[in-house]
């Protein structure tokens, strides 16, 4: 890995870890706050991957 991943995941991953698992103590009766964002950013990521399918199979407009 090199250096511009390892600044990835310091900037977002991190925090985004961070912040699940304060979010997730925060609701303490079923955590339906921690399932909900989870599946928020589940679907993200498939319209993102979907939206940018060409370019991640390494094909140039």
């Amino acid at each position: 890995m090199n250096a511009s991943g390892y600044i990835f995941y310091i900037v977002f991953v991190i925090p985004l870890i961070a912040a699940m698992v304060w979010l997730m103590r925060q609701d303490k009766k079923k955590g339906k706050i921690g399932l909900i964002v989870l599946a928020v950013l589940v679907v993200g990521v498939l319209i993102y991957v979907y939206l940018n399918r060409d370019a991640l199979n390494g094909v140039r407009p």
